[in-house]
């Protein structure tokens, strides 16, 4: 145990409800949705229609926020060898860096460091096209063995280091001169609430005062979305985009996919206070859980209750103490009801509220998990639970107290949870200094 108390001092987001926190409250607090239909290239020739795009976004050095003169030479040098995920990383690391006022020289480069969380990363097939076209024979057809003298040289040679999954975190170090303890994790959904887990250990064990702790995800890219179609439960095509997103909901036909990022800086609370940092809120808890059974089937329900349970065990917490639970919400007949019956076993004797706001822009891989985070944070801030969009028709296999409106009291704390197709879920615990 440790007397250390760890806060968070910044937050910055690209999501499809805008780059900013303004952004994102109001269109939670006025039920506005971020999913749109997919009508331009290139994103119109994917296998569905609509999507919670970040079109805000345009990967310009202007979308990174405020950065100093040596900071914007540097990034916008480095944008041609990041993929879209790692630009939308680094934007958001850049705007919570930002926020919480923190400037190169301004701490112990030594006693800072970066928790990173993504996807899987994919190399979009367009890097291949011309060393392809280098080795298709008279006939048209492509010759595998002209690939290694022909068409490997077509590719252009730093083309790996836009899709390394350890590139952001990377980034964000090198850009800001934090030289303390650095890891990538690529657990999907999981990966937000994992990132910001481990960077409330390192902090409060004494290994470092300052973290920057943050995903990155997209289930926007020609692989990823078809392996999505292929392997999950889609929303319905033919759904008007704004209401095609319903977690817990009786008519919920599946997820709506989408892009996105998010990062918060965690503080030591004595280092905070002493350079009179914002405080907005701390972090107090952090489980994560595996399960499959003995055909390595998923155990979501098993899980998820496991987190729950051991993010309050680590808080000192009960369940009486939680003012509300952000849910995973994935919007699938198979998630949600075993996400309820996780929930039902930990909070069976309490109404804790419960809210999603995938049902705002869907799953964005990695970056859900701690958009979801932010959201639940300014719920506290502004002392107004935001309610889940599209529900209307409550599931009686879905018994739990899901928030319709924006009127709901947050309470001072709250549980964020996400978890993964393959059962590994991750939670944490963070309450209102207020």
């Amino acid at each position: 145990m440790s007397s250390r108390r760890v806060v968070i001092t910044g937050m910055g987001l690209i999501s499809p409800l805008g780059n900013c926190l303004e952004s994102l409250w109001s269109a939670l607090a006025e039920g506005r949705s971020g999913v749109r239909p997919l009508d331009e290239p290139p994103l119109a020739a994917l296998p569905i229609r609509y999507a919670g795009v970040a079109s805000d976004f345009q990967e310009k050095i202007d979308d990174f926020g405020e950065l100093a003169k040596d900071q914007k030479k540097a990034i916008r040098k480095g944008l041609k060898v990041m993929c879209r995920e790692c630009k939308m990383g680094i934007a958001s690391a850049q705007r919570a860096i930002s926020d919480a006022g923190l400037e190169v020289g301004s701490f112990d480069p030594e006693r800072a460091g970066v928790s990173f969380g993504s996807d899987y990363m994919l190399t979009r097939p367009d890097e291949f096209v011309e060393g392809v076209k280098a080795c298709r024979d008279e006939q048209g057809e492509f010759d595998f063995t002209r690939w290694g003298k022909e068409g490997l040289p077509k590719v252009t040679p730093l083309w790996l280091l836009k899709y390394l999954p350890n590139m952001p975190a990377s980034h964000i170090a090198i850009f800001n001169d934090l030289r303390g303890p650095n890891n990538s994790i690529t657990l999907r959904e999981a990966a937000a609430n994992l990132a910001v887990g481990e960077a409330f250990r390192i902090i409060a064990r004494g290994s470092a005062d300052v973290m920057v702790a943050g995903a990155t995800g997209t289930r926007l890219h020609p692989m990823k979305t078809l392996h999505a179609v292929l392997q999950e439960e889609i929303a319905d095509n033919d759904l008007p985009p704004q209401s095609a997103s319903r977690p817990f909901d009786l008519n919920r036909t599946g997820v709506v996919l989408g892009e996105g990022a998010a990062t918060v800086v965690l503080e030591d609370m004595a280092s905070a206070e002493a350079r009179g940092a914002r405080i907005y809120a701390e972090i107090v808890g952090h489980a994560s859980s595996t399960v499959a059974d003995q055909d390595f089937a998923a155990q979501r329900d098993v899980a998820i209750a496991n987190c729950l349970v051991g993010a309050l065990r680590d808080a000192s917490a009960t369940i009486n103490d939680v003012g509300h639970l952000h849910a995973h919400g994935l919007s699938t007949r198979s998630s949600d009801e075993q996400e309820a019956r996780g929930i039902g076993r930990v909070f069976s004797d309490t109404n804790v509220p419960v809210t999603a706001a995938k049902s705002y822009f869907g799953n964005l891989g990695a970056g859900s998990g701690l958009i979801e985070l932010i959201a639940s944070v300014l719920a506290l801030q502004n002392k107004r639970l935001f309610g889940v969009l599209n529900y209307s028709d409550p599931d009686p296999k879905c018994p739990i107290s899901v928030v319709r409106g924006v009127e709901a009291n947050p309470g001072s704390s709250f549980l964020n949870v996400n978890v993964t197709p393959q059962g590994q879920a991750s939670a944490i615990m963070v309450r209102s200094l207020a």
